[in-house]
């Protein structure tokens, strides 16, 4: 690690999908000296070199700038999904507890932030060729992720411009998984009372096949990686971070050896909108949407600045996270606990 970023770093979203990954490679790196991780509850789980801070970025009494004076970086991953039927709840912590973050980081006089974005932020783009991170980032406006996401992105372009010797790193991820996620993002995504054991081949006789519904993923632990590499050069300004191949009803066929039914657009977006509509399903129509319109990332930056690779394939991910689907595996943290269905 780099001189000017060897040291004590912070990780806000600690305890979450990213933030286990990204504290586990950071307590290991010698060139790190020790990792403050900050969540809103403190897990037992006890990796070397770090302490932890029980935190909640959407009070805006959180007093950031102690816990940040003396940190060589500031990794901030922090992310509420739900509820998604409240999306004046996700904005006070995404939003506005990310905008503290970035201040406090000024007055801290940190360094380094090394802020999650996503690929949700991009503007809608092609799926048949991918696109650098030069490609605009609005988002899809119609759904809060996205919004979030891409209003996070023109803060940063001001906090740069008036922060110039803060040297920021923008992640821009495909969706990430990995086995021990498994469990908390089928509450995130399915709901609690969605079975992990749907995710059997023999349960699922087709697929639907529907027009667009093409997209990238990343092993959790191989994004953390990129994380970890960007504390120790000196780059800036955002990457692009996914695995090949990319992930469409085809491949998905292949893996559950199930035969594809074309389906519109409107069909499957009208079923997802009232399960949403009862509460059975947390996911929203309009993150459907912006699936279908989100742009297929070349990730060229990240492996020549940064000497990324990841080391597993999209089909090695996905085949991992079915894997820990079926049988309810989760991690250390409250977020991310291990539970089957109900």
């Amino acid at each position: 690690m780099s001189s000017s970023t060897g040291g004590d770093v912070v990780v806000t979203g600690a305890t979450g999908n990213v933030g286990t990954s990204v504290v586990r490679l950071l307590s290991e790196d010698p060139g790190v000296a020790s990792v403050r991780g900050l969540a809103r509850r403190v897990p037992e789980w006890a990796p070397p070199k770090t302490e932890w801070t029980g935190v909640d970025l959407a009070s805006e009494d959180v007093g950031l700038v102690p816990l940040f004076e003396g940190a060589a970086a500031v990794v901030h991953l922090a992310w509420a999904f739900q509820p998604t039927h409240d999306p004046a709840v996700t904005w006070r912590t995404n939003v506005l507890g990310s905008i503290r973050v970035f201040e406090a980081v000024a007055a801290a006089r940190v360094p380094v932030l090394v802020h999650a974005s996503s690929v949700g932020a991009y503007s809608p783009g092609p799926k048949e060729h991918a696109v650098d991170e030069s490609w605009p980032t609005h988002g899809w406006p119609d759904a809060a992720y996205c919004r979030e996401k891409a209003y996070l992105e023109r803060a940063l372009d001001i906090f740069e411009r008036d922060h110039p010797q803060v040297r920021v790193v923008r992640m821009r991820p495909a969706f990430l998984f990995k086995r021990e996620s498994a469990s908390e993002q089928r509450r995130i995504f399915g709901g609690r009372f969605l079975p992990g054991q749907v995710a059997r081949p023999d349960l699922l006789p087709f697929l639907p096949d529907v027009p667009g519904l093409r997209v990238q993923a990343l092993h959790t632990d191989d994004a953390a990686e990129a994380y970890r590499l960007a504390l120790r050069t000196g780059v800036r300004g955002p990457f692009n971070l996914a695995a090949e191949p990319a992930v469409d009803v085809g491949l998905l066929g292949e893996m559950f050896d199930a035969r594809r039914v074309r389906l519109p657009r409107t069909a499957v977006r009208s079923a997802v909108a009232a399960a949403w509509n009862l509460r059975l399903l947390p996911a929203s129509p309009h993150l459907f949407d912006a699936v279908l319109r989100l742009p297929l990332m070349d990730c060229t930056r990240a492996r020549t600045e940064l000497g990324w690779r990841p080391e597993r394939t999209a089909t090695e991910v996905l085949r991992e996270f079915l894997r820990g689907l079926r049988s309810g595996d989760g991690g250390p943290t409250v977020p991310m606990r291990g539970r089957t269905a109900g």
